[in-house]
């Protein structure tokens, strides 16, 4: 009785023969061997360890903030002795002088006479010229003036206080007062300057 021969590709077709499980055998142990021989020179390295993680509870150290600056010292970090130095440092010599103090007041007035004190009086009073104009067109008047009158017995201001309604003598009447002269106001036994009313009347008819 002849046996059938085995069919292709079954599953004693795909078995690896002895020669090549001693092949892999030998391989694996020869890196076996090269992996033990790496180990045993490197092991004091320690390439196969990992580093060390910190601890959950230790933090990261930190370089410590600067200490604050005292109370007495400048933000800028001047001290005391550079602001007393800076205190003491002689003033600049760029800068602009001072400007020049303001002018004194003018001199007050000569005194008036007080109340209690003497009026100037008429010593040289001479008439005054009448207008031509004025006379022809028949026009008369009072003027009353008030002369301010020196120290000195001489008129300094002429106001006219009454108008005669003529311009012509108003000024005659002015013009003629400014050439008197005056006994001047006395007070404490000094000439003080005095005001006094003066009037001057004009009549075309006399």
């Amino acid at each position: 009785m002849s046996t059938s021969p085995r069919r292709a590709g079954g599953p004693s077709s795909w078995r690896p023969s002895l020669r090549a499980l001693l092949l892999v055998a030998a391989a694996f142990a020869i890196g076996l061997l090269l992996f033990l021989l790496l180990w045993w020179r490197d092991r004091d390295n320690g390439f196969y360890r990992a580093e060390s993680l910190p601890a959950p509870g230790e933090s990261q150290p930190f370089e410590p903030l600067p200490a604050p600056l005292p109370a007495g010292e400048a933000a800028s970090g001047m001290g005391r002795e550079e602001e007393r130095a800076a205190a003491q440092a002689p003033p600049d010599l760029g800068r602009p002088p001072p400007p020049p103090a303001a002018p004194a007041p003018p001199a007050p007035p000569p005194p008036v006479a007080a109340a209690g004190g003497s009026t100037p009086v008429p010593i040289e009073s001479p008439a005054p010229q009448y207008p031509r104009e004025a006379l022809r067109n028949g026009e008369s008047g009072t003027v009353v003036l008030r002369v301010h009158v020196g120290p000195d017995g001489r008129p300094f201001q002429v106001d006219l206080v009454q108008s005669s309604h003529s311009r012509a003598l108003d000024r005659a009447a002015n013009d003629a007062v400014q050439r008197w002269r005056f006994r001047p106001a006395m007070q404490d036994g000094q000439p003080v300057s005095g005001v006094v009313q003066v009037p001057i009347a004009f009549n075309a008819d006399g």
